[in-house]
C-alpha cells in the first residue's frame, strides 16, 4: 500500500536482502533475559544513565569504545553523527531526547529517584551482537557496579 511507513525491522530485512547477504539479518534474542526485579523502590535507588551517544566526535574509521563522564557536570552535547539514524525524522540538537540528564536531576530533587550515579556511561552502537554481549555490556555493568548503581536507564540514539 503506497504511503504507509515501513517498520524498522521490515526495512532492515529488505536492506540486508538487497545487499545480497547469504542469510537474513538475525535480531538479538536471549533465552534468559538479563533483567531482574527491583531490589528496592526507585525512590531509594541509585540510577545510572547509559546512552549510545559518544563523548567525543569521531569518524567512521575510529574504534568505538565505552566511555564515562560526570553526571553532575555533563557535557553540553554528545556525538552520534557517525551512527546510522533517521536524519529526516530527528536531529541531535535536543540533548534531552537521547541524554535526559536534566529530567533526571529534576526527578532527583523531587525525591522520585534516590540518587544519580556519579558517572553516566556511553556505550558504542556496534553491529556486532557478540561484541555487545561479550565486551561492551560487561564493561558497562562493571562501571555501574563501581558507581553503586542499583538501576540503569538505557537511552538509545
Amino acid at each position: 500500500m503506497a504511503g504507509r511507513p515501513i517498520g524498522y525491522m521490515e526495512r532492515t530485512r529488505r536492506y540486508y536482502e538487497a545487499q545480497g547477504f547469504d542469510k537474513p539479518y538475525a535480531w538479538a534474542h536471549f533465552d534468559d533475559v538479563p533483567f531482574a526485579p527491583l531490589a528496592k523502590p526507585v525512590a531509594e535507588s541509585t540510577l545510572a544513565l547509559v546512552t549510545t551517544m559518544a563523548l567525543h566526535d569521531r569518524d567512521e574509521s575510529e574504534p568505538r569504545y565505552v566511555a564515562s563522564g560526570s553526571a553532575s557536570e555533563p557535557p553540553k552535547r554528545l556525538y552520534g553523527e557517525d551512527l546510522a539514524w533517521d536524519r529526516t525524522a530527528t536531529h541531535l540538537e535536543d540533548r534531552e531526547s537521547y541524554f535526559p540528564i536534566d529530567a533526571l536531576h529534576t526527578l532527583l530533587r523531587g525525591g522520585r529517584i534516590g540518587a544519580l550515579a556519579e558517572r553516566f556511561h556511553c556505550v558504542p552502537t556496534e553491529y556486532s551482537q557478540r561484541r555487545t554481549r561479550d565486551a561492551d555490556a560487561p564493561e558497562i555493568l562493571t562501571r555501574c557496579r563501581e558507581d553503586g548503581a542499583d538501576i540503569a536507564l538505557l537511552v538509545p540514539l
